[in-house]
């Protein structure tokens, strides 16, 4: 006998997962207005391009999932399948703003091409996800997940909580009673009556406190049909790529993280019972995100956590479709720029932070104690990315105070080139922390993972493994994915060497290893 779909159509679990998915997607839309409207984007581009593809990438992928829920109740003739929770992936969406649209920004300064050069990212991401869909297994198997989830962590804290400390205290008479109030839930586990998060009554009760303090009003003036024209964006995500090669090393190590952690959510879905396949999910995602950068998009999309959790709920598949077309039509009728007029700073300031915290905390939850020392090493890499571009900022400040170029001309010019050596020396010479930045800010994310793999493996007593990294290091510095912010053939270059040396020492300590060159298994170094 034939089986047949079970699986309801709504139900009253669903309401939860309802939710789960608009709050948290409606979080990561202030921060991309927020962020984008930082870096001067005008509203046509954020609120008739961005926000309707972003929308419409979020549409797609709940259809998706929910199809994939009653699809699975169907093959097992059971009623009780939840749907994959989906959304923006919180963790790349910071690393495309800050890795690669700020960056962008600084050398650039043409939001025109700035949106194009970020649509072209989104989709090398969106094909990267899909590529998961083959290669996810192998990348989980051999790269160490401190590695992965430390790198990511860094940008986290480098980026995103410093901002949000800085913005709350950009506003504290708004700002400070936010964050206080905010902590209370999402740190401390405070709850008010009906099980209200003091997270929410933050966020809702922090735009009401700035509309009475005439911080913030209504603005329904843009509200409209945003629909973009494909046939435009496609031109222009394709001229985007000429400005994108340079951020390659960022786009992809973060995509291989978001295509890892769909698989983890995936497998945590089918522990809690619900046996999705997950290379049909990775490929989903992937297609999602180049259809969402194909309409103007320029953040991924991403199989959420929350799914064990969701079953409990005894959620389904509606909350999926619904918030699927809730967001999307929310989207493209422009109904953000609404949100994004009576959102204070302060806000997105939040949940700045919160992101960040459960970035880093996730980090070290996720990992071994033994190999924290990685996460912590892996982190480093993100700060010379930060310290570059706010030193780039300001060069750029000073430049057009003086009405003229003189000597910054050859940093605007050349963008991620690097500064020349004369402004170099007098940064270096004036006490600040610069020798070395440009070098470990060209392939940040990469050069992060390259350290924290090969401090797993010596923590974990592979030193083969070690080598085999360090010679990884040698081979990308040699066509200038590290340390260099032009793709090319450096046979000269000292990182290159440096690395090889590397590779050579621990190879050569590896035959030693149980002999002359040995240490404890249970060796602590705190």
């Amino acid at each position: 006998m034939k089986k047949k779909s079970l699986i309801p159509f709504f139900t009253e679990g669903d309401v939860g997962g309802l939710v789960y998915m608009i709050a948290n997607n409606i979080v990561n839309y202030i921060i991309v207005i927020a962020t984008l409207r930082g870096l001067e984007w005008p509203d046509e581009i954020i609120f008739g391009r961005v926000i309707p593809g972003m929308s419409i990438g979020l549409l797609l992928g709940g259809l998706y999932y929910a199809y994939m829920a009653w699809k699975l109740s169907k093959k097992l003739g059971r009623a009780d399948v939840t749907a994959l929770p989906s959304g923006v992936s919180t963790p790349a969406m910071f690393v495309i703003l800050f890795g690669v649209i700020t960056p962008l920004h600084y050398s650039i300064g043409d939001a025109e091409i700035e949106w194009a050069a970020a649509t072209a990212a989104c989709f090398i991401g969106g094909f990267v996800e899909f590529l998961g869909g083959f290669i996810g297994p192998w990348i989980k198997k051999h790269l160490p997940r401190a590695a992965l989830l430390g790198t990511v962590a860094g940008i986290g804290f480098i980026w995103m909580a410093t901002q949000g400390v800085f913005d709350v205290f950009g506003d504290p008479v708004v700002g400070l009673p936010i964050l206080a109030v905010a902590m209370l839930g999402v740190f401390a586990g405070y709850l008010f009556p009906k099980k209200i998060s003091p997270f929410m009554i933050a966020i809702v009760g922090g735009i009401v406190y700035a509309l009475c303090l005439g911080r913030t009003s209504f603005d329904f003036s843009q509200i409209g049909f945003y629909f973009p024209n494909p046939v435009n964006t496609v031109q222009s995500l394709i001229n985007g790529f000429a400005h994108i090669a340079p951020y390659l090393t960022v786009i992809i190590p973060v995509e291989i993280y978001n295509f890892v952690e769909t698989m983890d959510n995936v497998e945590s879905a089918n522990a809690a019972g619900d046996p999705y396949n997950v290379r049909e999910a990775q490929f989903a995602d992937g297609i999602c995100t180049m259809l969402s950068a194909v309409f103007g998009g320029v953040v991924p999309n991403t199989v959420w956590l929350g799914h064990p959790g969701l079953k409990k709920s005894n959620a389904g598949a509606g909350y999926s479709w619904i918030s699927g077309v809730a967001l999307g039509l929310a989207g493209i009728c422009g109904l953000f720029t609404l949100l994004s007029s009576i959102v204070p700073p302060a806000v997105a300031a939040i949940t700045f932070l919160w992101c960040a915290v459960i970035m880093v905390s996730q980090a070290f939850k996720e990992c071994k104690p033994k190999h924290y020392a990685a996460i912590g090493i892996a982190m480093v890499p993100s700060i010379a990315d930060y310290l570059f571009t706010q030193i780039e900022a300001a060069i750029a400040t000073g430049s057009m105070a003086e009405g003229g170029y003189g000597i910054w001309s050859e940093t605007l010019s050349s963008g991620l080139k690097g500064f020349s050596d004369q402004i170099s020396e007098m940064l270096i010479a004036n006490g600040a922390m610069w020798n070395g930045v440009p070098a470990v800010k060209s392939g940040a994310i990469i050069i992060g993972i390259l350290l924290a793999s090969m401090c797993v493996f010596m923590i974990d007593k592979k030193l083969r493994s070690a080598a085999l990294i360090a010679l990884s290091g040698a081979v990308l510095s040699l066509f200038g994915f590290i340390h260099n912010a032009e793709l090319g053939f450096y046979p000269t270059s000292p990182f290159m060497i440096g690395w090889l040396i590397v590779a050579v020492i621990l190879f050569a300590l590896s035959y030693g290893k149980g002999k002359w060159f040995d240490a404890p298994d249970d060796f602590e170094y705190v």
